[in-house]
């Protein structure tokens, strides 16, 4: 639940008021005591009794929505039409379509794009298999692959209902890197069903983006697709999230004057994006990590180590530290949280070292309030946008991918990320860095042009060019 009113919960009120009196201000003025804001106020029709306008509110909830609405109601002379909610207006039909990139106007060119025409291309890539990317949509297409079981925090919810996010994902592709990417929610859940459906659609795509699938489950998934595929397999909640938290920490290492090999940091969350972010952290030179999850500090003495926890207790904690969070964040120089909400305090920040560095990355509600953390910590940043310093995977995948497609990479390796993460990092310049600006705005025009050519080159590939 939003805590102000935001616009994922705006609301447009269609109503009708007297022309005269004093019926438009009492509606702003009810709008406000109710706690909502008035975002836009828009005059519909208009005649010499009445007016119909469209008054646009942020709420904090569908809740609160239903309360203004309520309080707008009984608002003397003002009669209400239509109450839509802005957030599932523009999901209507749903975000993204198809469309041909040739003009189908006359016989000739349906004879060229399809029968017979088509025939000579499929033709020449049966004798040419590696023709599909020059002459096919594969070249700049990727799969958006999950099967609901862990969907933006809010769990296991399937795949009809993860298609909303998932048609969120290939709108951000189309958008910030103009990748044609198609949303594919499987409705199974078993490993082995989805490792052999993303198998057998993997021919007319450039790459494979999996999305939302829990763990362990997703480990497996993707390391099978990636011994089986000949395409790049981007795991965007491990290697997204990681690639943004490595660019975050190096600028804010940057602010405090510290080295990565240097610091001590402490991590709240063992499961895929903790699991990839600690990889990413050491293949950069990390050197004093503990990790903790529920039970707390992961150590090779725990009786209840999976392969994943087992691989973290063989690389962390060299002193064998048993202990909880609390205990693994005194002292630290930094706390990466991709948790549980609420699992620290103020007080618990101001035990970290001088100049120390926290992102509390649970969203909504984050690990410790960004406002206490602020109160002892030089840097704080966190998953929310209400906040500066937002870490959002949008930063690092689309650029990440047109590298990839560009280089007509068939694998995504550690040095790829790497390179992602520190070609974001330096979009931030030293004039612009600061304890409030680690990382750059999402709509940076240079994010997507920096990450791409570093993965590409990364991989070996040379700069996009058309056929």
């Amino acid at each position: 639940m939003a805590t102000v009113p935001s616009v994922s919960y705006s609301i447009t009120v269609r109503l009708e008021v007297p022309a005269g009196g004093r019926a438009v201000s009492q509606i702003t003025h009810v709008v406000e005591n109710a706690g909502g804001i008035v975002t836009a106020l828009d005059v519909n029709t208009a005649a010499h009794e009445s007016l119909r306008i469209d008054v646009t509110i942020a709420t904090r909830d569908t809740e609160h929505a239903e309360a203004i609405v309520a309080a707008i109601e009984v608002i003397e002379g003002v009669r209400i039409h239509k109450v839509s909610d802005r957030t599932f207006l523009m999901h209507l039909g749903g975000k993204i379509e198809m469309r041909s990139k040739v003009p189908l106007r006359t016989r000739d060119e349906l004879s060229m794009a399809y029968t017979p025409g088509v025939a000579r291309v499929s033709l020449a890539i049966a004798r040419n298999p590696e023709d599909v990317r020059r002459l096919t949509v594969k070249r700049n297409s990727v799969a958006v692959v999950t099967d609901g079981s862990a969907v933006l925090g809010l769990g296991n919810i399937g795949p009809q209902a993860a298609l909303p996010v998932m048609e969120g994902k290939a709108a951000l592709f189309k958008r910030f890197a103009d990748i044609d990417a198609w949303p594919i929610c499987l409705d199974t859940q078993d490993t082995d069903e989805i490792v052999r459906t993303v198998q057998i659609l993997a021919p007319a795509f450039g790459g494979i983006n999996l999305e939302d699938i829990s763990a362990p489950r997703c480990f497996e998934v993707e390391a099978r697709l990636r011994e089986l595929l000949d395409i790049p397999v981007f795991h965007d909640d491990q290697h997204g999230t990681a690639i943004c938290v490595l660019a975050a920490l190096t600028n804010a290492l940057r602010v405090v004057g510290k080295d990565l090999s240097a610091v001590r940091i402490a991590m709240a969350g063992a499961g895929a994006a903790g699991t990839a972010i600690l990889r990413l952290l050491m293949h950069a030179g990390a050197r004093n990590v503990v990790v903790c999850d529920y039970h707390g500090a992961v150590h090779r003495g725990r009786d209840d180590l999976d392969d994943s926890l087992r691989w973290i207790a063989d690389h962390t904690n060299a002193e064998g530290y048993d202990g909880d969070l609390r205990g693994a964040v005194k002292g630290a120089d930094v706390f990466i949280g991709v948790s549980a909400p609420g699992i620290l305090t103020g007080d618990d920040i101001a035990t970290m070292n001088d100049d120390a560095i926290v992102f509390a990355l649970a969203n909504p509600e984050p690990e410790v309030s960004p406002d206490d953390a602020r109160e002892h910590a030089a840097v704080v940043a966190t998953g929310r946008s209400d906040y500066p310093n937002q870490i959002n995977n949008v930063l690092a995948f689309p650029g990440v991918f047109r590298g990839l497609l560009d280089a007509q990479a068939d694998e995504v390796s550690q040095g790829m990320l790497l390179a992602a993460a520190q070609a974001l990092a330096a979009v931030v310049t030293d004039d612009e860095l600061g304890p409030n600006y680690i990382v750059p705005s999402v709509f940076h025009p240079d994010v997507t042009h920096a990450v791409a050519a570093s993965v590409r080159e990364a991989a070996g590939g040379r700069p996009r060019t058309e056929a």
